[in-house]
């Protein structure tokens, strides 16, 4: 599976707070160096990199004096502004050394959460990578709620290596990779070397969460494994800290812990319906609906036991179980006051029900994914 990162021409590189800050001491730019001759190494070999690198907010409280991570919003976003210049200007410099453009990506949920932004998105990301720029992508952290933000770079990552259909995620981060149990409790841990981004065991290794600069931990990167593999992307998470390991993965040497996709990659437009972190409700189906989605069918009014949520025509829903589980998610044809009417109802009777009939389904098929 290694000769697949080999090959590998278009490659999204994470960096955590933890590396880019030196563990919170400042700016590591001796770290940001090293990483930027790396990624000139592997575009002169004629791969494409987008650089996804968290360390605005860290980088912020260590130029306002600040030892403890804040609580609350407004004071994260002003250091995540404060951090922000200097985390670009690094990297800026990092890479004009060795003959490289860079460019500044700040991006929120929202931007990808609505079609024609995540479009743009797409379009602006693949202009900037055809004329041999990297990007340094973060989450626009001065602007985010929690309505809108990612949660986590290792997430965003995992987001962007879907939005551009990168063949690789590399996530570099203090840990060698994933263990079978958290190595800082467990001495007899032992590292994973290979395995499948969607085997649901992982998840029970990953240990807890990150440090009090970095954010996440090991799940999250599991998580975004999970989610690359969706486009058929690869995971590799590896110790930023190790000599030449951007190179060392791409030569295909057993760096870490590769996390391979095994899965068909999604179309593009349900790899967008995928993508959707933040749901704007819920439908609680049916035996009968759920057996129906998962045999790839749509989502009719009668098997939808109860609404949830207050969302317009067009939104993205989850299809849950009774028990709460979620089968399915897709973009919603009638509004929420509009399913609950038809509810339990039959398709012949939506016309009565509503006074107009826009589709025969709540959600159709073609505007769905399967969990």
């Amino acid at each position: 599976m290694r000769e697949k990162i080999r090959t590998a021409r278009r490659l999204i590189v994470k960096v955590g707070s933890a590396l880019v800050t030196n563990n919170g001491a400042g700016l590591d730019h001796a770290a940001l160096d090293d990483w930027a001759r790396q990624i000139a190494a592997l575009r002169a070999d004629g791969r494409e990199i987008a650089l996804v690198s968290s360390g605005a907010i860290a980088a912020g409280m260590q130029r306002l004096g600040w030892g403890k991570r804040p609580h609350e919003m407004h004071k994260l976003q002003a250091a995540a502004a404060v951090g922000q210049m200097g985390l670009v200007e690094a990297y800026e410099k990092a890479f004009t050394r060795h003959g490289l453009q860079t460019a500044q990506i700040l991006l929120t949920h929202e931007d990808l959460a609505d079609r024609t932004r995540y479009l743009n998105a797409r379009s602006t990301l693949n202009t900037l990578l055809e004329l041999g720029v990297v990007p340094i992508i973060n989450e626009n952290d001065t602007v985010v709620t929690d309505e809108i933000k990612f949660g986590d770079n290792d997430t965003l990552g995992a987001l962007v290596a879907n939005l551009i259909e990168a063949d690789t995620l590399i996530i570099l981060t203090d840990q060698q990779g994933l263990y079978t149990a958290d190595p800082r409790r467990d001495p007899a841990a032992t590292l994973i070397s290979e395995g499948r981004a969607e085997d649901r065991q992982y998840e029970a290794m990953a240990g807890g969460a990150g440090s009090g600069i970095s954010k996440g931990g090991m799940i999250t990167k599991i998580r975004a494994a999970q989610r690359a593999a969706r486009s058929g992307a690869h995971t590799c998470i590896a110790s930023g800290r190790t000599p030449d390991p951007l190179l060392r993965l791409a030569a295909g040497e057993a760096v870490g812990t590769l996390l391979y996709a095994s899965s068909t990659p999604l179309q593009a437009r349900k790899q967008w319906i995928a993508d959707h972190l933040q749901l704007a409700g819920d439908l609680i189906i049916d035996d009968g609906a759920v057996a129906a989605l998962k045999n790839g069918r749509s989502l009719l009014p009668v098997g939808v036991i109860e609404v949830r949520g207050d969302f317009e025509r067009g939104a993205a829903v989850a299809c849950r179980t009774v028990a709460g589980e979620e089968v399915a998610r897709g973009l919603a044809n009638y509004s929420a006051t509009e399913c609950r009417r038809i509810a339990r109802k039959p398709t012949a009777e939506i016309e009565k029900l509503l006074g107009y009939i826009d589709e025969p389904e709540l959600i159709h098929r073609d505007n769905m994914v399967a969990r």
